[in-house]
């Protein structure tokens, strides 16, 4: 057991050091103004729509600016002395009757398609997994067809554990958002997602995936995501829940389906462990990646 305890840390070791290239690692980045690289289908979607809706808001806002400028010139009261006694132009009327009713027509149809895509699975789960939220971190049980197979807590990685858990590499597991027990599923896979409380309300969002959906105590709501790439994707509590809120992060490490396995057959015996055991496997991955690169 000490040999592999010992050989388990050398591996980890090794981990912390190809982490950053083996993983996508999509977080918030300093002054960021776009929204995060999108990581499943949806959350493509949601960018192609924010990308649509900017077509139609950037110009609407740049006239109403001419307009409010046009009034303030021509119509002030040195240049128009005498005000106009005009109350009624048909001409203007249809316009902005009929203009904002079709623009909003064009901003609604897809609208509504996004929120029903948004709320139909690609495909039959595979996977359910139920979070649930406490003052302040995050508990999960994978649900199987015996019941809930494995289930463990995950908490903010404090920075003092950073070498216990081998995320020394803060660019891969970035203070305040990094965990010491990610959520792990395989790419390519719908999961299904059950959200829940146990005191207070909380939110479980994911910006990379698309997801945001509330934890509401005494109910359980449902989402899903298909991860098409591999990566750790962090996210956070984003419903106010206390003093604790901002140090309630989100990380979901998305792997290949066989890396998936192993660690779930793992897990179910010691989640921390199965951890290890599976950046140990990314990381001697990476390393031959890298080795038949150069």
């Amino acid at each position: 057991m000490l040999k592999k305890s010992a050989w388990l840390a050398g591996i980890v070791s090794i981990a912390s050091v190809f982490s950053a290239s083996a993983a996508l690692a999509a977080q918030p980045m300093p002054w960021q103004t776009d929204l995060q690289p999108a990581a499943t289908g949806i959350m493509h979607e949601i960018r192609w729509f924010e990308e649509y809706t900017l077509w139609f808001v950037v110009p609407i806002v740049l006239l109403v600016l001419g307009l409010l400028v046009y009034v303030v010139v021509r119509f002030n009261r040195r240049a128009n002395p005498v005000p106009s006694r005009t109350s009624h132009n048909t001409m203007i009327e249809v316009v902005w009757t009929v203009g904002p009713v079709l623009i909003l027509l064009l901003l609604a149809v897809p609208s509504f398609q996004l929120l029903t895509a948004q709320y139909t699975p690609e495909s039959e789960p595979e996977i359910t997994i139920k979070a649930t939220g406490y003052q302040w971190y995050w508990g999960y049980e994978y649900q199987g067809e015996e019941g809930e197979d494995v289930a463990f807590d995950s908490l903010l990685l404090q920075e003092g554990d950073r070498a216990d858990y081998g995320k020394e590499d803060k660019a891969a597991y970035p203070r305040l958002l990094a965990v010491d027990n990610e959520i792990v599923v395989p790419v390519d896979t719908t999961v299904r997602l059950l959200v829940t409380a146990g005191d207070v309300l909380h939110s479980w969002a994911m910006p990379a995936f698309g997801v945001k959906m509330d934890a509401v105590p005494g109910r359980l709501n449902e989402t899903w995501f298909h991860v098409e790439e591999e990566g750790i994707y962090y996210g956070q509590c984003s419903e106010l829940c206390g003093k604790d809120h901002a140090f309630m992060p989100i990380a979901v490490r998305a792997v290949s389906r066989d890396k998936y396995d192993a660690w779930l057959v793992a897990a179910r015996d010691d989640v921390e462990e199965a951890n290890k055991m599976l950046m140990a496997a990314i990381a001697l991955d990476t390393e031959r990646k890298l080795a038949s690169a150069e």
